[in-house]
């Protein structure tokens, strides 16, 4: 299955910060067996966002969308919202799982704003900016989203176990 990785930072798309969490995310992803056949790197625009997101989906380039940044509580966090815009179904039980995990660690994952949805036959997930919060959320969801993916696909039945 293919995968999309996304990270969201003014500071990396101005050059003043190299990105690590994107790295980290594509670093999972291709250990689970996705094949990622796109990363890219955007200011925090809801515009920008929600059009390229659109693209990607609309244009069948990848079955998952993993972004990474965006999600705290600063004025230019706006990747919720950019979800929310292109996406038709949403699904709350992804970023709810991952708020959940991330709270046997720290207090501060109630702070997590993370959306996801999906938009055609395309499911997108928003992960924290940080390179350890994108993997500690990842990893609590990933073998799901697998199973989520094969479904939205057809390749798969029930989430019956």
């Amino acid at each position: 299955m293919r995968a999309a990785v996304l990270t969201l930072s003014d500071s990396g798309w101005a050059g003043r910060r190299e990105d690590a969490s994107g790295p980290a995310v594509r670093a999972m992803a291709e250990e689970a067996g996705w094949q990622v056949v796109y990363t890219g790197l955007l200011p925090d625009d809801r515009g920008m966002l929600a059009d390229e997101l659109r693209r990607l989906c609309d244009e069948g380039v990848a079955d998952l969308i993993l972004t990474t940044g965006g999600t705290g509580f600063a004025p230019t966090d706006v990747t919720p919202e950019a979800t929310m815009d292109v996406v038709e179904r949403p699904a709350p039980g992804i970023p709810e799982a991952m708020r959940w995990r991330s709270l046997q660690i720290t207090d501060r994952a109630m702070l997590s704003r993370a959306a996801a949805g999906i938009r055609g036959r395309t499911l997108i997930v928003n992960l924290p900016g940080s390179p350890r919060g994108a993997r500690e959320c990842l990893a609590a969801v990933l073998p799901a989203l697998t199973h989520g993916v094969e479904i939205l696909k057809g390749t798969a039945g029930e989430c019956a176990r």
